[in-house]
Order: structure tokens, then C-alpha cells, then sequence
């Protein structure tokens, strides 16, 4: 018979239950191990990721932000807006125009040369443009925006807008390029610029930003670091191929300061329409402070052709005319003065101690020394004259005699001293100095110094040079009795140039007996009844001027020409003509301004130089610009 087994007994065996767990623990304990491990390696695995989760958020947060917004941002710099030049009153004579371009940004592209090949299939570029551009890839840094197009029309914008997937890394810019409402009226003064050259991108890497300019002559080039300004920048959304989304954020540049020149545009164009298309050389000056009010040099050019590029037939054009339009002949045309050097021998004369005003010279109508015959104008001379009636007359005798009894070292210092033959420190580049020469001069240049140079020299031929500025200068001098010096500059934004005050240029040595003598020859010049410029005598009631004609040579005349009594310089070629010359100031009583003129082969002073120093000190004297603080017929707003 068979007993089945209470369970419940059986498993409360104590011997059974004690074997059995000696028999399960020690797989409970491996598998608490095992778990252990497991639990360890995640945790520090977890921990690991924590603290490279806390170094990405915290430490390195900052960093990689910033490498997120540069996925999706790009920041340039902006080109800053040129400094305006203005006249005296505040017209404009150089300011900006609106350019729209196209801009690559390097950086923003995988294929720099693909991209621009595509643009060029869409927008022309010519060889210049080409070579402009690989000539900035080569010098710029990446994050620069090289220009590839300017003065793009709205259908080439449509056109690159409309290709942009095509063109990663284009953009279309606006900026501004140089206007000058004068043009040709102000080149020579005002200037120009140009694209910057490898050697200022070098020096100033900001040159390099697209839109920058360089002066290249005149003020602009004088006062370019003023002109310049300081740059902006733009911060734009991109995306993932670097085409423009968006504009995020702008900081405009800093525009160059204000020039405001001395000049008065509406005398500038007056003495213009004077000239007519004579080829000539004008400058009026304050004779009080040197504030030089108009300059003009004919022929002129247009100055906003530089700015977009010059064409080689333009060039060549302009290089080949004989009368020079690309030279500011005004301080880099350098002439005989002819008898307008007159005032300075007779002041050095003076000044020597060997001749006064009341010594006479007798004058036949020539002067012979060593074998040669040094003619008067004047065929039948002028008899017995003194100092100022040598003046008043413009006696070569009287001068030849001087010279050679004073010498020429004298005469130098004197013309120095007046500004004639020295560099006279204007604010505008590749100005000249005219010559005195000394005997120590001509040995330096291989040849021998002789009387007829002395000769010659006293009345302002031979070797003798000057610029018209300096004539201006000379005359000014004359006229005040202060060591003027000529300026174009009259403020920077609103200040004042140290030039400006009235009569504060230093005195000249010279004593003003000496000054009083040159003054009324000068006055019976135009004034009295046989002077020789009877045609330069002001019509405004009571305002008398006071000058000297001047006509200098280019060719030498033979004697038996001169003699033979039918030698008239008119008949020659133009280029074979005498310079006429004439140098003014008024009022004489209490002179303000200053007139220096130059006529190329204008032939006599008398009849060509003196009628025009007349017209234009008429024209000065009744614009007045001095005395005025805006420009005669401008409308001026009631302050309120």
C-alpha cells in the first residue's frame, strides 16, 4: 500500500530547505556581481556623458553658439561714406552717388572661380573686371567681399536675382561712388579718385573693402586719410549653400569729415567764362591771408571718369593735347614771368643801397655789353626815368642797367623772400618751384655764367621760371606787406584753418617806403596816362587797381629782325607766341585781392593778359566773397 507525501511536510524539512539554499546561494551571488559591474560601467559611462554634457553646455557653450551662428549668419565690413568737399559758402564740389553692385563673398562658396565664371555668363565682365578680380582674390583675406560688378542697371539685378541658386556667395550691394556736380569747373583743385592700387591695399587693409577709394590728385589726394572715415559692418542670415536670406543687423560706417575749401565756385566759374577756351593759368587770392578764392588752369578734364575707369582712347587723347589739360598749371606750369619780375629787381635794388627811386637811367631804346645789343621794347627808349617811372613805362634799360649794377644774388633773395622760385606749401600734390637762377645754379648744370644772363634776368627772361601761384603770392605780398602764405583749406569740419585770420601773417623786412615806391609804379601802370596797361582800368567808381604787364618770350628774336621794324609776334605759329602775363591787386587804397594771370602765346600782356585781370577783378570786387558768409544770390533762411 502506498503513502503519497504531504508537501507541506516535506517542505518543512529543515535538513531539505538547508541543503537546498547551500545549494542556490552561490548563484545568487554571481549574479549580484555581474549585476554590480553592470550597474558601474553605466554609471560611470553616464557619468562620463554628464561631464561632457556640462563641459559642451557650460564651458564650451559660449564657442559653439557661436559656431551655430556662423552656419547661419556672415558678417562684413562696410566701406564708410566718403568726407564731403565744399566751397567757402557750403556748396558741394565732391560728394557720393548711390552705386548698386555685386559682391562675392569667398568664404561663402566651395568653387570661388566656378561661381564667378557663372556670373560671368550672366553679367558681362570685361578684361579690366577680370583682372581686377583676381588681382583682390590674390591680396584680400577670405572674409573680405571681392567687387565684381559696379553701376549694375536694374535688369542686370533682375537677372542675378533671378540665377541666385546658381550663385552661392553673390549678393547685391548698395554703396556709393564720387559725384562732382562741377566736374571740369574744379578738376584741378578738387581732384579725383581712383580704385586702390596694391601698394594701399598693403598699407591699409580696409582699402581693400569694396567701394573704397584713393585720392589720386588735388584735395582728394592731400586730405584722402580725412576723406576716408572709419568702416561699418553687417551681420547677414545665410543659408546652408551662403545665399543671402536676410539682413540681421547693420552698424553704419562713420563718414570722412568735411573739407571746406577757401574756394568760391561761382567766382571759379565766372573767371572761367572769362577765359573762354583760351589755354590760361588764373589766381585770385585774399591778398590778406593767402585764402586763394579761385585757380583755374585751362583746358580741364572731367574728374568722374577715374572713378569708373578711364578709357585708353580718352587717355590718349588727353596726353597728346598739346595744351596739356591733365597738368594744374596753376602750381605746375612754370613760365617766364617777363616784365611782371620788374617790381622784384626794383626792390632789390632798393634793398642793395646802390640804387634809389630818384637815381635816373638813360635808356636809347637798347643796351650793349660785350658785342651784343639787348633791346628796349620801345624802339626809340624812354630817355631819362626813374625808378617809378620805369615801372609805369616797363623800361627793359632801366632793369638791365640795375641788374648788372646789383648783381644776381640780390635779385634772388628778394624773389625768394616774395615767393617767386620756391615751393610754395599748398595743400594740393605735384606742385613746382620756378627757377632764379645764380652763377653757382648754371655751374651746377655744366655751363658758364655771363653778364647777359644778369641781363636778361632783369626783366624776367633767360633762365628765370616761376609758377602762377607764385605770382600771386609775389603780388599779394606787394600788396600787403605780409609774408602771406597761399592756402585751399579753410576748415576741417568746423575747424578753423590757422591760415584764416585776416592779417595774421608776419610782416616782411621791407621797409614800407621801399613797398610804397613798387605800389604807385604799379598804380601808374593802369592809372596814369602813359603806363602801359590803360586797358586793365577798373570802371566801378572810385576802386583804383594796380599791376604790371608782363610778356615773356618762348623764341629768341634776332636783332636784325627787331631792327628791320616789321616784326610782329602775332604773325607767328601759336606755340611760337610770347606768354602774355598780368599780375593786379584792389582796391589799391586798401587792397583785398590779389589777380596773378598767365596766357599761353597770349602774345602782350597789355592787350591780352591785362582786359581779362580787369573783367575777373570787376567780377571779384562785386561778388565781394571776403566780406560775404554765403554765396552773392543765395537765398538765406530767416532765423527763427
Amino acid at each position: 500500500m502506498k503513502f503519497r507525501r504531504d508537501k507541506s511536510s516535506r517542505s518543512r524539512n529543515p535538513s531539505r530547505l538547508r541543503a537546498k539554499r547551500e545549494e542556490v546561494t552561490p548563484s545568487r551571488g554571481v549574479f549580484t556581481r555581474r549585476a554590480l559591474l553592470v550597474l558601474a560601467t553605466q554609471a560611470g559611462v553616464l557619468g562620463v556623458l554628464g561631464k561632457k554634457l556640462y563641459d559642451l553646455q557650460v564651458h564650451e557653450g559660449d564657442h559653439l553658439r557661436d559656431l551655430a551662428a556662423r552656419n547661419r549668419t556672415s558678417k562684413r565690413l562696410l566701406a564708410p561714406a566718403r568726407g564731403q568737399i565744399v566751397d567757402r559758402f557750403g556748396l558741394q564740389l565732391a560728394g557720393n552717388k548711390v552705386n548698386w553692385r555685386a559682391l562675392l563673398m569667398p568664404e561663402e562658396t566651395t568653387d570661388i572661380h566656378a561661381t564667378i565664371a557663372r556670373f560671368g555668363q550672366i553679367i558681362a565682365l570685361d578684361e579690366r573686371d577680370q583682372a581686377r578680380i583676381e588681382r583682390d582674390l590674390r591680396h584680400i583675406r577670405k572674409y573680405v567681399p571681392v567687387a565684381l560688378k559696379d553701376f549694375l542697371s536694374w535688369d542686370d539685378m533682375a537677372r542675378i536675382e533671378l540665377n541666385a541658386p546658381s550663385l552661392p556667395g553673390v549678393l547685391i550691394d548698395v554703396g556709393t561712388t564720387r559725384l562732382y556736380p562741377y566736374g571740369p569747373q574744379l578738376a584741378h583743385i578738387v581732384g579725383y579718385v581712383a580704385p586702390p592700387n596694391e601698394r594701399d591695399v598693403a598699407s591699409t587693409p580696409m582699402m581693400a573693402l569694396p567701394g573704397m577709394r584713393a585720392g589720386r590728385a588735388g584735395i582728394e589726394q592731400t586730405q584722402d586719410l580725412l576723406l576716408r572715415g572709419e568702416p561699418g559692418s553687417v551681420e547677414m542670415e545665410v543659408n546652408s549653400k551662403g545665399r543671402v536670406m536676410g539682413e540681421m543687423d547693420r552698424i553704419d560706417g562713420q563718414q570722412g569729415d568735411e573739407v571746406v575749401l577757401t574756394i568760391d565756385a561761382g567766382l571759379q566759374q565766372m573767371v572761367l567764362n572769362r577765359i573762354g577756351d583760351q589755354a590760361a593759368s588764373v589766381v585770385v587770392m585774399d591778398c590778406r591771408n593767402g585764402e586763394v578764392l579761385a585757380m583755374v588752369s585751362t583746358p580741364s578734364f572731367d574728374p568722374s571718369l577715374f572713378d569708373s575707369g578711364v578709357s585708353h582712347a580718352q587717355w590718349i587723347e588727353w596726353t597728346n593735347n598739346v595744351r596739356t589739360p591733365l597738368i594744374n598749371k596753376t602750381v605746375a606750369g612754370v613760365y617766364p614771368p617777363g616784365s611782371t619780375f620788374k617790381p622784384a629787381v626794383a626792390l632789390a635794388a632798393l634793398q642793395s643801397g646802390l640804387v634809389s627811386p630818384q637815381d635816373r637811367f638813360t635808356c636809347p631804346g637798347y643796351y650793349d655789353m660785350g658785342g651784343v645789343r639787348f633791346h628796349c621794347w620801345s624802339r626809340w627808349g624812354h630817355g631819362s626815368i626813374t625808378m617809378q617811372q620805369a615801372l609805369m613805362y616797363s623800361c627793359d634799360v632801366y632793369f638791365y642797367l640795375a641788374a648788372r649794377k646789383i648783381g644776381m644774388e640780390p635779385i634772388k633773395a628778394m624773389a625768394n623772400g616774395f615767393g617767386l622760385g620756391t615751393k610754395l606749401d599748398i595743400e594740393l600734390p605735384h606742385t613746382r618751384a620756378g627757377v632764379i637762377p645764380t652763377p653757382e645754379w648754371r655751374q651746377k648744370h655744366g655751363f658758364h655764367w655771363n653778364g647777359g644772363d644778369t641781363v636778361n634776368a632783369g626783366i624776367g627772361q633767360g633762365f628765370v621760371q616761376v609758377t602762377p601761384l607764385e605770382l600771386a603770392t609775389y603780388v599779394s605780398r606787394i600788396a600787403s606787406g605780409r609774408n602771406v602764405t597761399p592756402h585751399l583749406v579753410r576748415k576741417i569740419n568746423e575747424h578753423d584753418s590757422e591760415h584764416t585770420p585776416l592779417d595774421a601773417a608776419p610782416a616782411l623786412n621791407i621797409p614800407d617806403a621801399h613797398l610804397a615806391v613798387i605800389r604807385q609804379g604799379m598804380f601808374d601802370v593802369v592809372n596814369a596816362p602813359r603806363g602801359t596797361a590803360p586797358k586793365a582800368k577798373l570802371s566801378i567808381p572810385d576802386v583804383a587797381m594796380a599791376g604790371k604787364t608782363g610778356s615773356a618770350q618762348v623764341r629768341r628774336v634776332s636783332r636784325a629782325l627787331r631792327e628791320s621794324g616789321h616784326f610782329n609776334s602775332m604773325n607767328l605759329p601759336w606755340e611760337e607766341r610770347p606768354h602774355a602775363l598780368f599780375i593786379c591787386f584792389a582796391p589799391y587804397d586798401a587792397p583785398r585781392y590779389a589777380i596773378a594771370v598767365v596766357i599761353e602765346h597770349g602774345n602782350g600782356g597789355a592787350d591780352a593778359a591785362a582786359p581779362l585781370a580787369r573783367d575777373i577783378m570787376t567780377d571779384t570786387l562785386l561778388r565781394d566773397p571776403v566780406n560775404h558768409d554765403h554765396a552773392p544770390g543765395q537765398a538765406v533762411a530767416d532765423a527763427e
